[in-house]
């Protein structure tokens, strides 16, 4: 007897059994969420004062009131509403995110209670005080999540939406605008001093609801547009960057103290840019890369006219920072020679024992051009028209704070590194330290003379790092062989990795990170090393490419397509041309 064979269709399985309901838990989180934000969230007052944001329970007078991370919550659960009823396109993928950036300010908050309370009571229930705000956002979080991934994550859509080239133009400053405050609010997010009791917890719970609304933007394929539209009008958007950069100080980030740390966070972004040359381009691994940093301060210190120089000589600062970019290009020479020789390994212990070697020579004083343990104090500030850099600036009523004017000429000079870095990753130089760092005997055959190219890397990354040392000296005042130990390789290095190799925005971010979180964490200021190498190998599991990974880098780490899975050749398809029509 024939029988008929029935292909019922495959029965879904974990939180595929939850598709149908997944648009109800979407409102549903959204509803929890808004209902979080407005109940208390501590039972009590802490010992260290009362938790931000009206959210003691004694102080809780006008829960509609909401303010700090309790409005992030009321936006995000308004959003995560809104998103599911009007059908959004990837509407489950910002669901997602929003869902993931309100556990994250629940978890951060709810936890930071509970440690400082001394128990969950807390956040829920002591002597017949209430407060259930922090477990309702992290359920609701955690609904959201689940809601997102039952009804099938989408992916991203592509907006190919067009405006004409002024309104366009206009958009991109509308966006970099937005980019300049909210740089500035993640720096004055908590506080800093004494009276920024809870500053930790409010800088946490920021980034995270910055992430999950960065998540949500990604998801509605708004970055991607504007990206494409950035890369399109690529000089317009380099001077609108190079502006909002320029109008830092003008913000509520514009105080003496951020101005020292933007300062130093363009230091060691210039620095970590040339050893991307180093590491990122031509795939040499250099750990005492710092030291090309040293070089170029001491040789500005002695030349800057410094009482403790035993040079005494005074020379523009102009003519310092090409003397310093100079010496140290020729120490990195020297440094790269050896690559004609040892490659991997061998040569990282090789540039391991440079920084060493320049650490100890300056500790004792060979020569007398270090300063040995006294340093070399003094240093001059930089001087332009008779107006010293390190004083405060006045423009009519408007007062800038003092450091201002070096906080601009940081800002340029990092442009200027920038520009290099560009010109010579794209040039012929560029593709063949790629060629080297992706095979060096492959590049050999092919006519590349690696051993010369090698140590054109490593003299033009020491070169822009004795460029920053310049600088670095007059910034500071006092240069100290203290300031180029081995573990500041370390971190330029896990700047470079962390941001990105091979990438600009990737250093300049991951040198941004890496100085702004100990800044802001001054609670785990002992931890550090800790968190660089949890950091570390959290990027190195799940996004080997980096932060802001490089073309070349993103088509090397991409993972091998499951068997039988559909590979993107770049085809459109008929799901992505109606995703196309659905935002056009």
């Amino acid at each position: 007897m024939n029988t008929i064979a029935r292909h019922a269709a495959p029965r879904p399985t974990g939180l595929g059994v939850l598709k149908p309901y997944s648009v109800v838990l979407s409102v549903l989180g959204g509803v929890l969420t808004l209902v979080g934000s407005l109940l208390p969230w501590a039972t009590f007052v802490l010992n260290d004062g009362r938790y931000p944001e009206q959210a003691t329970l004694e102080n809780f007078s006008d829960p509609l009131a909401s303010s700090g991370f309790r409005l992030h919550l009321v936006i995000f659960g308004i959003a995560a509403i809104a998103v599911t009823l009007l059908k959004v396109p990837a509407a489950n993928r910002i669901v997602r995110a929003l869902g993931f950036g309100t556990i994250v300010v629940a978890l951060v908050n709810g936890a930071w209670i509970t440690v400082k309370g001394g128990g969950l009571g807390a956040i829920t229930s002591s002597d017949g005080a209430v407060a259930f705000g922090a477990v309702v956002a992290l359920i609701a979080g955690i609904v959201l999540v689940v809601a997102a991934v039952a009804g099938g994550v989408e992916p991203v859509p592509e907006i190919t939406r067009r405006f004409g080239r002024y309104v366009e133009w206009l958009i991109l400053l509308v966006v970099y605008a937005l980019l300049l405050l909210l740089v500035a609010a993640v720096l004055t997010s908590g506080g800093f001093g004494a009276t920024a009791t809870y500053a930790g917890a409010v800088f946490l719970s920021f980034l995270g609801a910055v992430g999950g609304l960065l998540g949500a933007l990604h998801a509605a394929g708004l970055l991607g547009w504007i990206s494409t539209l950035s890369e399109q009008h690529r000089a317009f958007s380099i001077v609108v960057m190079l502006l909002a950069a320029l109008a830092l100080p003008l913000t509520a980030a514009g105080s003496e103290y951020w101005m020292t740390v933007a300062a130093n966070i363009g230091v060691y972004a210039a620095t970590a840019i040339g050893l991307n040359i180093v590491v990122g381009l031509a795939g040499l691994l250099d750990l005492g890369y710092v030291a090309f940093l040293g070089i170029g301060a001491f040789v500005a210190a002695n030349l800057s006219g410094a009482a403790a120089s035993i040079v005494g000589i005074h020379v523009p600062f102009a003519l310092v920072m090409i003397i310093s970019a100079v010496v140290a290009g020729m120490f990195g020479a020297i440094v790269g020679s050896p690559t004609l020789r040892v490659r991997g390994d061998y040569l990282a212990i090789v540039t391991l024992a440079f920084g060493e070697i320049f650490v100890r020579s300056a500790q004792n004083n060979i020569g007398g051009l270090t300063g040995g343990s006294n340093a070399i104090p003094n240093i001059p500030p930089v001087e332009l028209f008779g107006v010293g850099f390190d004083q405060a600036l006045h423009l009519g009523a408007v007062t800038l704070p003092r450091g201002v004017l070096y906080y601009v000429l940081i800002v340029l000079i990092v442009a200027f590194v920038m520009a290099v870095f560009a010109n010579l990753k794209n040039s012929r130089l560029g593709r063949a330290w790629i060629a080297i760092r992706e095979d060096e005997d492959a590049a050999r055959a092919m006519g590349i003379r690696t051993g010369p190219i090698k140590i054109l890397a490593f003299l033009i990354g020491a070169t822009l790092a004795g460029f920053a040392g310049a600088f670095f000296a007059h910034k500071t005042a006092t240069v100290s062989y203290e300031s180029f130990r081995f573990l500041e390789s370390v971190t330029l290095l896990a700047a470079v990795v962390l941001g990105g190799m091979g990438t600009i925005p990737g250093a300049v971010l991951g040198a941004s990170i890496l100085f702004v979180l100990p800044e802001k964490l001054r609670e785990f200021a002992d931890y550090r090393l800790l968190l660089f190498g949890i950091a570390l190998v959290l990027i190195m599991r799940y996004r080997p490419q980096g932060i802001v990974p490089d073309a070349h880098r993103r088509a090397e780490l991409a993972e091998e397509p499951e068997p039988g899975a559909v590979v993107d050749t770049g085809e459109p398809t008929a799901r992505t041309a109606e995703s196309k029509a659905v935002v056009s």
